[in-house]
C-alpha cells in the first residue's frame, strides 16, 4: 500500500508505505532526494538516482519518506546532491550519530512529524531552496532545451553543469531526460498512444522512447504502463 500527500512546503511531498511481499519494487529516478524512515531501518537518505533502483524489504515493513524536488536537497542535508547519488545511507553518516539521536527518538514515535519538522527548520535556517535550482527544475521539467534554461538563468554550460551537479546530483542533460521519462510516462498513463506521447515530449519516435525509457528504468514504458 503505497500513498502520498502534499507535505504542505517547499513542493515537498509525504509518502507511506508498507511491504506486502518480497518482490523488489522499482523506484523510477526523479531528480529528488528522500529523507526516509524505515521500521526496520530507521532514519536514511536516499539520493537522486540516474536509473531505477530496486527496492528491497521484508513483508510488513513500514516506510514514511520526505520527497523534496529536485534542488531542495542540498539546502535540507547541508551536502552537495552528487555525493548521495544513487545511495541510500544512513541519515547518521550524514548528520552525524549525536544530531540524529534525537531525530531518532521523536521518529520512533511520530516519523511523519519528526521528518517534516526538522526538513522545515534547516530549509529555513538555509535561506529556502537555492532559486536557481528551482528555476531549472521548472524550466526542464517543461520541456525547455538545456541551452535555452542556461541562458534564462544567466549561466554559461560549464557554469550550469557544476551547479546542477551540486543541487541535483548529475548534470542538467541527465536531470532533463529523467524529468522527459516522468513526464512521457504521466501522459502515456492517461491512455494517449506511446507514438503520441513520443511527439509531444520530444522524442524523435516512439523507439526513442522506448529506448530511453529502459535505459533509465530497466524496463520498457510498456512493463510500466503495465503496472499501473
Amino acid at each position: 500500500m503505497y500513498r502520498e500527500r502534499p507535505a504542505g512546503f517547499a513542493g515537498a511531498v509525504l509518502w507511506t508505505a508498507t511491504t506486502a511481499g518480497t518482490a523488489p519494487s522499482r523506484v523510477l529516478p526523479d531528480g529528488c532526494v528522500d529523507l526516509l524512515w524505515s521500521s526496520h531501518a530507521g532514519l536514511l537518505v536516499a539520493g537522486p538516482d540516474r536509473t531505477a533502483h530496486l527496492s528491497t524489504a521484508v513483508p510488513g515493513q513500514r516506510w514514511v519518506g520526505l520527497r523534496l524536488p529536485p534542488g531542495t536537497g542540498p539546502a535540507v542535508l547541508g551536502v552537495p546532491a552528487v555525493e548521495l547519488r544513487d545511495r541510500r545511507v544512513a541519515l547518521a553518516d550524514v548528520w552525524g550519530d549525536r544530531a540524529v539521536a534525537g531525530l531518532a527518538e521523536r521518529a520512533a514515535a511520530d516519523p511523519t512529524s519528526a521528518l517534516v519538522e526538522v526538513a522545515r527548520e534547516r530549509l529555513r535556517a538555509a535561506g529556502g531552496p537555492d532559486p536557481v535550482g528551482v528555476r531549472v527544475a521548472a524550466a526542464l521539467a517543461a520541456g525547455a532545451p538545456v541551452a535555452a534554461t542556461a541562458a534564462e538563468v544567466g549561466l554559461d554550460p560549464r557554469a550550469l553543469h557544476r551547479r546542477s551537479r551540486h543541487l541535483f546530483g548529475y548534470g542538467p542533460k541527465t536531470l532533463a531526460r529523467i524529468l522527459r521519462m516522468r513526464r512521457a510516462l504521466a501522459l502515456a498513463r492517461t491512455g494517449t498512444p506511446l507514438a503520441e506521447v513520443a511527439a509531444r515530449c520530444g522524442y524523435a519516435d516512439q523507439a526513442h522512447l522506448t529506448r530511453d525509457v529502459r535505459q533509465l528504468a530497466g524496463v520498457p514504458p510498456t512493463a510500466l504502463l503495465a503496472r499501473g
